[in-house]
């Protein structure tokens, strides 16, 4: 992607709208756009980013045997009657047709997903089974905060298992929580496995945690176990397995998982039929990841004074490619004839480049924006060039090499 061309806008000075560190360095970097409280329009650098997220959680759900789905939005307000939850749910964003019909705009899918899988299994033989789409939601939140952690609108992964029993659920729950550590980790975070309250579904739940000091989140954290629990059902200042002191952490929730029992099965009389022809509730289970979520809290991990310092995985570009100008007109015409070589190469070889191709711009701006943006490498383009050497420089540690043109592919791959 040429720079001169691509759809952005970056702000040297602080977005005084925003309080969070994840919506100012977002902003200012030209990822997102700030409409309202709690809703934000992604633009192209940022949109790059939430599709590698995407891209690794399909990669890895898949792997374990889940399949994607995509669910309505728009829900008719009587499969929210039936689940007695209308009422119950305080952020519900409610709406009505030209006819009067009301209609909910989804916060959650569990009274979409379970009339549709009652109409599809019906034996043992179909189940377990795990569905997952990605998919916006939509929650009345009374204070939307914090950048991208709390929104009205937000993009949100949410899975769903059906099985026979509890031991098939909890099995497969573990399997998740495993999944979802490793997730966390492609996607360049420390997810600290943390237990919580299991709400109204069970007696406990799994939340991802991840420390950072900004984190609205409070946990108790066993370095030695590497396990956590919530401040809502901490019972001790001590570890329940190694009984070491745990410490009092910050931290951002980007994930949970948690058994649902068979709520909603009796709700919409999901059955399946068992070997002796019987017939038995569902039990299911849930797991979410707010995706717009985690690239707020991946932004306030990964960042310094200068901007965001994004992980290799889900970086919008892999290169940066620079090219410099100087008052020299016939060096200027030889280094872009020498980088848009260099960039159409880059390109040929799956190398996803970003090529600050400007000319109208300082070399000094453009070392700035290209630190507030955050691609893990700078490829500049300068005099020192034109003798086949480039210089490279890590976003992630500030260090600089220089490395013979023939040999850029390799460094960078």
């Amino acid at each position: 992607m040429k720079q001169s061309k691509l759809f952005y806008k970056t702000y040297k000075e602080s977005i005084h709208s925003e309080d969070s560190l994840n919506a100012q360095l977002l902003i200012r970097g030209g990822f997102i756009e700030k409409v309202g409280s709690g809703l934000y329009n992604f633009l192209p650098l940022g949109l790059k980013v939430l599709e590698k997220i995407k891209r690794i959680i399909r990669e890895e759900l898949n792997k374990i045997g889940c399949q994607e789905i995509s669910l309505i939005n728009l829900h008719p307000i009587e499969y929210w009657q039936i689940t007695k939850r209308i009422d119950k749910f305080d952020i519900l964003f409610k709406t009505k047709s030209h006819n009067g019909i009301e209609y909910i705009l989804a916060p959650t899918h569990e009274e979409i997903i379970f009339p549709l899988v009652k109409k599809i299994i019906s034996s043992y033989k179909d189940l377990p089974l795990a569905l997952y789409q990605i998919n916006l939601k939509y929650r009345d939140e009374l204070r939307a905060k914090a950048g991208l952690l709390r929104n009205r609108e937000f993009l949100m992964k949410d899975l769903y298992s059906f099985h026979i029993n509890d031991e098939d659920l909890e099995k497969f729950k573990s399997l998740v929580d495993k999944t979802y550590l490793k997730i966390f980790k492609l996607c360049g975070l420390r997810a600290i496995l943390t237990l919580a309250s299991g709400g109204t579904f069970s007696k406990f739940s799994t939340e991802f945690q991840v420390p950072t000091l900004s984190g609205e989140d409070e946990i108790y954290y066993c370095e030695n176990c590497n396990q956590a629990w919530n401040k809502e059902i901490i019972k001790t200042s001590k570890c329940d397995h190694c009984k070491k002191k745990l410490d009092i952490i910050k931290s951002i929730e980007v994930g949970n998982t948690f058994n649902l029992g068979t709520k909603f099965s009796k709700d919409f009389e999901l059955f399946y039929l068992d070997k002796f022809n019987k017939k038995k509730y569902v039990l299911a289970g849930c797991y979410g990841i707010g995706i717009s979520r985690l690239l707020g809290a991946i932004v306030e991990v990964n960042n310094d004074k200068y901007g965001i310092v994004w992980p290799s995985n889900i970086a919008p570009f892999r290169a940066h490619l620079l090219l410099l100008q100087y008052s020299n007109k016939k060096i200027n015409l030889k280094l872009i004839k020498l980088a848009n070589k260099i960039y159409q190469f880059l390109t040929n070889n799956n190398i996803e480049t970003l090529f600050d191709d400007r000319t109208d711009v300082s070399n000094g701006q453009k070392f700035v924006e290209s630190d507030l943006i955050g691609i893990p490498y700078k490829v500049i383009i300068g005099e020192s060039s034109l003798n086949e050497e480039l210089e490279i420089k890590l976003r992630n540690n500030n260090k600089i090499f220089k490395v013979k043109i023939n040999n850029l592919l390799k460094c960078l791959k």
